[in-house]
């Protein structure tokens, strides 16, 4: 079954005599090869022939092309041009430098420029602190990244990251209207970002690393986080696990279970993986257990170990069991994939234990298909949009960021990330709660304001605040 996506959308403007029922066999042409037709638009009218827009979803390149071919064996129309919809929404960048200030007269330059900015300069050297008052740091955030793990592409240079970070940017600027700055760093190297990053500090109020690969990753927010005196925040790891918190807090009230008694299978190892595993022990869950490709990560495993995994050896999987994915599911209340592909079995859920919860989060394929799965599970979750319980990280990261700029925080902490989750979480009513709907939608305004409220607050709460949060 194909699942079409508008990340996949197409635009194709055909031409073609205007008679009745023409349209029809072009509506139909698409029905055949499973495109799903979004909007159809007239361009022009002319001499008996008209041209239209037709923007198609479709579930993949190659499945945009059979839609196309398909149109181009119609008898008398005429297919003038295809355009991928996402490429052109990607055409010079998503992002502007926009001036906040007019310069229209010899006046406003004096003040914006020489002479007068100087004066802005001596106050900020007598007083550092000013910067965050006096410019662009006050709502500013630098998104990091060297390429090498973006996205599921894996390790593909700083220049391919760049489209994903100018769209973290976006979401920034949209729901918690920070400033958010890509860098793309042509390097790999810990040493050099780290120094990089420390040299970039004074522009920014906060860092947000993202798609780098682990362990490097924990090993670089660790570095800075003691360097800079402005938050260091990697998405990957934290946001994920914020978020994959707030939706197993309510996915819990669902099915009358608590922390402390629920035990929890693990697939991915890796950054995400120790991330959701420390916030998890923090809000009392001791029985997980985490597995990489080779199986269940243990006290005293040697092989395929790195510095996360060891972490998690000495910190999770307490009857030391060892064995396949297959064998750490057998009897988990819980299943949390953030891994890769198929890895998950219709039979593996079945041996879980009951009123099953799911989150299969690899993307753009989880690790069971949720089809597959809905029937034998309570509560199912996945990181895709075109499925209910989205785990999304967008619901965390910009009023993460909002409430730590609000309150010139100088680092994040898990008592913060924990405050997010809550936050998140509360948003929906226990008496609204359903299966399939145990985080808010991406879209709903109130999640970022919740969540930046809630950060301030344990900011404050926890001495890592330089100000007070204005009411």
């Amino acid at each position: 079954m194909l699942h079409q996506s508008p990340s996949y959308s197409i635009t194709i403007r055909l031409r073609y005599p205007d008679r009745p029922g023409l349209l029809g066999k072009i509506t139909s042409a698409i029905g055949e090869v499973e495109g799903l037709i979004g909007a159809v638009d007239i361009v022009d009218v002319r001499q008996g022939r008209i041209t239209r827009d037709i923007t198609v979803n479709a579930a993949n390149e190659q499945h945009a092309e059979r839609i196309v071919n398909r149109l181009r064996q119609l008898e008398d129309v005429e297919v003038v041009k295809v355009s991928d919809r996402t490429f052109l929404m990607h055409l010079g960048g998503k992002l502007e430098v926009v001036s906040k200030v007019p310069v229209k007269t010899r006046d406003d330059l004096s003040m914006a420029y020489t002479p007068g900015v100087a004066r802005v300069c001596r106050a900020i050297h007598a007083d550092p602190e000013a910067s965050f008052n006096l410019t662009i740091r006050r709502n500013t955030v630098a998104v990091v990244s060297d390429g090498s793990a973006v996205l599921g592409l894996g390790n593909i240079g700083p220049k391919a990251a760049m489209p994903v970070m100018e769209g973290k940017a976006v979401l920034f600027k949209e729901f918690g209207g920070v400033d958010a700055f890509p860098i793309c760093l042509d390097t790999q190297d810990v040493d050099r970002i780290v120094e990089t990053c420390q040299f970039l500090a004074p522009t920014f109020g906060g860092i947000n690393l993202e798609d780098i690969s682990s362990p490097r990753c924990v090993e670089i927010e660790e570095r800075l986080t003691e360097l800079v005196d402005i938050p260091v925040f990697h998405d990957d790891q934290h946001g994920t696990a914020v978020v994959v918190l707030a939706a197993l807090i309510n996915a819990l009230k669902l099915v009358g279970k608590s922390f402390a008694d629920i035990r929890v299978a693990v697939s991915g190892a890796g950054a995400a993986g120790m991330a959701i595993a420390k916030l998890l022990k923090q809000v009392g869950v001791t029985e997980m257990i985490l597995c990489d490709r080779v199986g269940a990560i243990y006290r005293g495993r040697t092989e395929h170990m790195n510095s996360v995994k060891q972490w998690l050896a000495e910190n999770t999987n307490p009857s030391g069991l060892k064995g396949t994915l297959s064998d750490a599911v057998a009897g988990a209340d819980v299943f949390i994939g953030v891994s890769a592909p198929n890895v998950l079995t219709v039979d593996d859920v079945k041996r879980m234990a009951p009123n099953r919860i799911v989150f299969a989060l690899a993307n753009p394929d989880p690790e069971i298909q949720p089809e597959e799965a809905r029937e034998h599970v309570e509560v199912m979750a996945t990181g895709r949009s075109d499925y209910p319980n989205q785990i999304n990280n967008v619901l965390c990261f910009p009023g993460l960021f909002r409430g730590l700029l609000d309150v010139r925080a100088r680092r994040v902490n898990d008592t913060m990330k924990i405050a997010a989750a809550r936050a998140i979480a509360e948003i929906i009513p226990e008496n609204d709660l359903m299966p399939d709907y145990i985080v808010p939608s991406v879209f709903d305004r109130r999640v970022a304001t919740a969540v930046a409220d809630a950060v301030a607050q344990a900011a404050a709460e926890t001495g890592v605040a330089r100000r007070q949060k204005k009411t």
